[in-house]
């Protein structure tokens, strides 16, 4: 097995070099020397498999976002294709330096088709390998964008917005509590299981301020009868804008409230200089994924989200 250990100054930020692919090895570079920069990773947390040569012929990094001190992820994990035990040793390596940091548990998301900057060819292989290493599959999910147009369709009349920089953070964990009774999202299904719908809205509002927002960003958009019809947390992760969370109250739903809610997201975020916005819903989760192409985007890819508790 080639001998794991942290990358050499001089091999960041390309790490594994992929011959004959200079649009994935130029895109990686740039994803990691960005990541770098925003303090979402650190040289120690960039490890690899030395190859025969020298060089990396495998790779696993550790994210977290902007300045956090624990890791949240895995991100280019790389490993040959013959040689499976050397994914699964990097996959342990990443897990165990986590834990070392702090962390209870770690993820890894695999998209398909292979998208820049991670270019995940082989999905297949990949979760077979994380499989592997103790990841568990927790969300099939779908990935939307939108190339901001330069008109976008109004907001929905019968909404009334108001903001957290207005309502505080009370009202926003009473809306979260309520649709999370009844999530067709499996993520989302799993925290409330795990930490009670309180604990669940708590940890979902909490990881979403982690984004670059605004206090008045965040908004609930009330009905006609002044009760809660929808959420809308958009943000900003360090690669893009998100529509970050936007949710539906169980009895105003089937009015089209959840394409009035991406959409507001969509203007809140173009207003502030978006160009192009994500988003994403898990698989089960119809309703969402037809606001989203109601409003405009497409899905481009699929993604599964892996797990590994530590």
């Amino acid at each position: 097995m080639p001998l794991l250990r942290t990358a050499r100054p001089d091999e960041l930020p390309a790490l594994v070099e992929h011959p004959g692919d200079p649009e994935r090895n130029a895109a990686t570079r740039a994803y990691l020397a960005g990541l770098l920069d925003a303090g979402c990773t650190r040289p120690e947390w960039c490890l690899v498999a030395e190859g025969p040569d020298g060089r990396p012929a495998g790779s696993v990094v550790l994210w977290t976002l902007p300045g956090e001190e624990v890791p949240l992820a895995v991100v280019l994990f790389e490993a040959p294709e013959d040689e499976p035990e050397t994914g699964t040793a990097l996959l342990d390596a990443a897990a165990g330096l986590a834990r070392e940091l702090g962390a209870a548990d770690l993820e890894h998301v695999v998209d398909s088709p292979a998208q820049a900057p991670q270019f995940q060819r082989d999905p297949e292989r990949r979760g077979g390998l994380l499989r592997a290493a103790g990841f568990a599959p927790v969300r099939d999910g779908r990935r939307f964008r939108l190339a901001v147009p330069a008109e976008l369709p109004a907001d929905d009349p019968r909404l009334t917005f108001r903001s957290l920089a207005e309502l505080g953070s009370g009202p926003f964990l009473a809306v979260l509590e309520e649709l999370l009774a009844d999530t067709a999202d499996a993520r989302l299904a799993a925290d409330v299981a795990e930490h009670g719908l309180a604990g669940a809205a708590r940890r979902l509002f909490d990881d979403t301020a982690g984004l670059r927002h605004e206090p008045g960003w965040w908004e609930i958009g009330y009905a006609p009868d002044g009760t809660p019809a929808v959420l809308s947390l958009p943000a900003e992760n360090p690669s893009v804008p998100v529509i970050g969370f936007v949710g539906v109250a169980p009895a105003h739903r089937g009015k089209g409230y959840a394409t009035a809610a991406v959409v507001r997201g969509t203007r809140v975020l173009a207003a502030h200089g978006a160009r192009e916005i994500r988003g994403d819903c898990d698989a089960a989760n119809g309703a969402m994924a037809r606001a989203f192409r109601a409003a405009g985007y497409e899905n481009f890819a699929d993604r599964l989200e892996f797990v590994r508790d530590l």
